[in-house]
């Protein structure tokens, strides 16, 4: 009977997961194409040597190095987050590393790819702190006499130019860690000189969204309310919706300028809500640089068809942001 009540469904996302009575996850990764891939450590794959590190007990990354760097040339650092509606996809998956592959190749950076744990076995501020614990590791190699350095990051990174970027759920962590670095310091003091969003994993009241979609279920499911929060929803969570009226004030972005990506296409996280969340930033007084992009093209379309067109204007924007 025990057994029997292990196996209960208490959700499931189509396509993504499946969550049992017992605890147990099952993950649909077939569905999406997705499998682990090793780094390149020593013989560089499309330009780039890539590695894996563990940052603590919960978090690691792989790393990326575009091949041919001068030894006394420093380079930018990016540390991505990847999506997957914080249930889904690794950094260490193909589709993942082939992205961060290409990012550190085409826009000449240091890449950090992020490793963090998932819902729902952990809650979102867990993922929120695995992914801080990764920003403060790289910050702590701004300085010199750091211990347990990695020689890729002392070596090759610009310390006055680091960025962060993000798909889809790697937007909403995006958001996160630059809120949190607006009001808390980094190690050595790093600053971040710009944060992508592309295609953020935002929820907005009143935007012309399927409330039983993909974005809304998982969300709901993940994160519900409370009864004692005073939230009428799960998308009145300022975990979620940026613009509520619980989260930190906008003017309080922990970085020098921002760039926000949206496509025309996507059927997951419609054009108004970076419409809105670029006006919310516009409207909080921030005094930051804010550059808005859109795209003819599907939710985080240029993973999957880098050969586009949109996909290069995209990248080459990416490459514009990066390097001025």
């Amino acid at each position: 009977m025990d057994s029997d009540n292990n196996d209960q469904v208490v959700n499931e996302v189509k396509d993504y997961y499946r969550l049992y009575k017992n605890g147990r996850v099952e993950r649909f990764y077939e569905v999406h194409g997705s499998f682990y891939v090793p780094p390149s450590p020593q013989i560089p794959s499309s330009g780039v040597f890539s590695r894996d590190v563990t940052i603590s007990p919960h978090v690691s990354a792989r790393l990326y190095l575009p091949e041919n760097i001068p030894n006394s040339q420093k380079i930018p650092v990016l540390v991505y987050y990847h999506g997957g509606g914080l249930v889904l996809q690794s950094a260490f998956f193909n589709q993942i590393h082939a992205y961060v592959n290409s990012l550190a190749s085409e826009l000449n950076v240091v890449a950090v790819s992020v490793e963090y744990r998932l819902a729902p076995e952990v809650d979102v501020p867990t993922i929120y702190e695995d992914c801080w614990t990764a920003l403060q590791w790289v910050a702590s190699h701004a300085n010199e006499n750091s211990y347990n350095k990695d020689s890729w990051l002392t070596n090759f990174c610009d310390f006055s130019k680091v960025f962060i970027a993000g798909d889809s759920a790697g937007g909403n962590l995006v958001y996160h860690m630059t809120m949190r670095a607006g009001k808390e310091n980094l190690n050595n003091d790093m600053k971040i000189t710009g944060s992508i969003f592309a295609y953020p994993y935002f929820l907005f009241p009143n935007v012309e969204i399927d409330e039983e979609g993909l974005a809304n279920k998982i969300w709901g499911y993940i994160c519900p309310v409370p009864l004692e929060s005073g939230l009428l929803s799960p998308i009145d969570s300022p975990l979620i919706n940026p613009l509520s009226e619980k989260a930190q004030s906008l003017s309080e972005l922990g970085c020098s300028r921002i760039l926000v990506c949206m496509g025309k296409k996507d059927d997951i996280i419609p054009l108004e809500i970076g419409v809105r969340f670029v006006e919310g930033v516009k409207e909080s007084g921030w005094e930051g640089e804010v550059v808005y992009l859109e795209v003819d093209g599907g939710h985080s379309f240029q993973m999957h068809q880098p050969e586009y067109d949109e996909a290069k204007r995209m990248m080459k924007c990416y490459a514009d942001f990066i390097h001025r």
